[in-house]
């Protein structure tokens, strides 16, 4: 049992559904595994569709900011186009700050993390 508090990071702006659909299943992966997670996409996606919340990280940043706080570890889901995500970069970037663990996941499963990428 890994008992540990993650955060899941995935880009989100202008790919909202299918990041929400992907946050769910790599959630799933790792909740199955032990890891204590929260997925703001997950959790927020449906709040922000039913009383239209902006999806830019301005808005998300003070809330996104606090669990981080709370997390044990960022894991950064690295799906197409991770890299040029806005919120994602300044995610990882509050991650370091705080001197958070930074886990890199593809979607083959959370056991073939890539440290550095």
């Amino acid at each position: 049992m890994i008992n540990r508090k993650a955060y899941l990071g995935i880009p989100y702006t202008g790919k909202e559904e299918s990041s929400f659909k992907v946050a769910n299943v790599a959630a799933g992966m790792l909740m199955k595994e032990g890891w204590i997670v929260y997925s703001p996409i997950s959790q927020n996606h449906p709040i922000a569709k039913a009383v239209q919340l902006p999806t830019e990280w301005e808005y998300w940043e003070r809330i996104d900011k606090e669990f981080l706080k709370w997390a044990d570890v960022l894991i950064v889901l690295c799906i197409p186009e991770w890299r040029k995500s806005i919120g994602l970069a300044a995610e990882i970037q509050i991650a370091e700050e705080l001197k958070k663990e930074i886990i890199y996941m593809n979607m083959d499963g959370y056991k073939k993390f890539v440290a550095g990428v």
